[in-house]
């Protein structure tokens, strides 16, 4: 294939794109890829995740602009375009019952509506893979189901010229990805290889609370080889200093260990419109010789 491959990650919220796949795109960014960044909503409603920063008023009066800023670096940091599709954060509903959500939120956007934004993105860029999140969202954030949602409408549909008139000339990708980075298979290695050195473990309760909140085990397809760039996925993570703890659990296992014993970022091959062959290494399989 002579034309320039091209990557579409479609996140709910600055930092997911730090925290789901960021080694791999940096790995494609430096083989010529590219890659952009489909961002839906500000984060304006989450919460200031980093106990060091937790009080400033600053942030907190200002937290849309300060996350913007924080996108900025780590989108830097990557390599990577990206792209704002404009949507209001949801926020996280605690308690029991759930709290309604919040009038205009993202969540509560008409599906088929909302994909627009993204089919006319997705018409713009014309990327021949994308990655989202499973029907899940990953973990059960509103915003991280609503994004799965309007990305498999917009998968479907930028492709038909009869769908979403005045958004640009058709394109249609050819395959999609679910990130499936937090799965068993990699936690349970990490964890008996720290075990097994001595060392203390961050995720044996990871480990015990796993039924709660992933009802089945993922199917695991695509095995991206990406170590060279953990530590590029690391200190883009850190840029969104107000949503991670840099002395937190996400940095616990030492650059080394996770390098030997799992050095690889993993998809779930959710559609393809080319053949390949399953378990994959390379998101792009099945398109770059044809």
């Amino acid at each position: 294939m002579t034309e320039q491959l091209r990557l579409m990650a479609v996140h709910a919220h600055p930092d997911d794109e730090s925290s789901k796949g960021a080694a791999t795109m940096a790995k494609y960014v430096s083989e010529g890829v590219d890659v952009l960044v489909a961002t839906c909503t500000g984060g304006e409603r989450g919460s200031i995740l980093n106990p060091k920063l937790q009080g400033d008023e600053y942030i907190e009066k200002n937290i849309h602009e300060v996350r913007a800023k924080e996108m900025d670096e780590a989108r830097e940091i990557l390599g990577v375009k990206q792209e704002w599709l404009g949507f209001v954060d949801s926020g996280l509903p605690e308690g029991d019952p759930l709290p309604p959500l919040p009038e205009g939120c993202f969540a509560l956007e008409d599906v088929d509506e909302a994909a627009g934004r993204l089919v006319k993105l997705i018409r713009e860029f014309r990327p021949h893979v994308i990655t989202t999140y499973d029907e899940n969202g990953g973990y059960p954030h509103p915003d991280h189901i609503m994004t799965h949602k309007i990305t498999m409408v917009a998968f479907e549909a930028a492709g038909d010229p009869e769908k979403y008139p005045g958004t640009g000339e058709p394109w249609q990708p050819q395959k999609l990805y679910y990130n499936q980075g937090f799965n068993r298979q990699r936690t349970t290695a990490l964890h008996e290889a720290l075990l097994e050195r001595g060392m203390e473990s961050p995720y044996g309760e990871w480990l015990e609370r796993w039924k709660d909140f992933q009802k089945r085990e993922r199917t695991l397809t695509t095995f991206v080889p990406c170590a060279d760039f953990f530590e590029i996925r690391d200190k883009a993570l850190i840029a969104h200093r107000t949503q991670i703890d840099p002395d937190g659990g996400w940095f616990r296992v030492p650059m080394e260990i996770q390098k030997e014993v799992w050095p690889t970022e993993e998809y779930e091959l959710a559609r393809s419109l080319v053949e390949t062959s399953l378990p994959e290494d390379d998101l792009f399989a099945g398109i770059r010789n044809n």
